[in-house]
């Protein structure tokens, strides 16, 4: 069959906030200073910030264009430390784009992704696999061998695709085949995501 319970401490629409709010600050250190922002402690973040979480920041222009999204998938870094580094990352070491300007950077929202742990899906045959995926809910991981992609679940829910689809353009993202998924070599995991996001905040305030 298929999938473990995902069982994790969903944050509130509060913390999330601060989450955005903290990766905002630590973009503009890097920006304005070339440095890294210190995690703060948990006099001023509350404390699920402390737990080691799977996180994805994601930086666009307002109509939509991406500009920037890079992150962790697994829980290995404390959830403050985690939004840093993937922030500061985002805005300046994707390869895809050239570094985001100091000029830029008021004028791109900011989306925080809180990952579940992956879960490896078993099904067979593997033909079958993405009746298990539930579009809009998971985001999805694709290995095989030195390959691996990975794609968010709001991605799907933006392009309306289809659950075979959102499994192909994952495979594509990790450079392979788009019908790869069907072959019995390849992991295919499903992860959920909370997201949360800003525009325009002011977080100039120290956390």
């Amino acid at each position: 069959m298929v999938m473990m319970p995902m069982t994790i401490t969903m944050l509130t629409e509060e913390e999330g906030k601060e989450g955005v709010k903290l990766a905002r600050l630590a973009i503009a250190k890097h920006l304005d200073e070339n440095l890294r922002l210190k995690a703060p402690d948990t006099d001023y973040l509350p404390a699920c910030f402390e737990e080691k979480r799977g996180v994805f920041v994601t930086l666009t222009r307002y109509d939509g264009s991406l500009r920037g999204c890079i992150g962790y998938p697994y829980p290995v870094f404390a959830l403050k430390d985690a939004i840093i580094d993937a922030a500061i990352a985002a805005a300046v070491n994707d390869p895809r784009f050239p570094p985001v300007t100091k000029a830029e950077f008021k004028d791109l929202v900011i989306e925080l992704t809180i990952l579940t742990v992956p879960q490896e899906l078993k099904v067979k045959p593997a033909a079958e696999l993405h009746k298990q995926i539930e579009i809009g809910r998971h985001g999805l991981i694709v290995k095989k061998g030195i390959y691996q992609g990975l794609l968010l679940p709001q991605v799907a829910t933006e392009n309306n695709w289809s659950a075979e689809e959102f499994i192909s353009h994952t495979c594509r993202k990790a450079g392979l085949p788009e019908d790869v998924w069907q072959d019995e070599d390849v992991s295919v995991s499903i992860f959920e995501g909370q997201i949360f996001r800003l525009e325009n905040d002011d977080t100039n305030r120290q956390i």
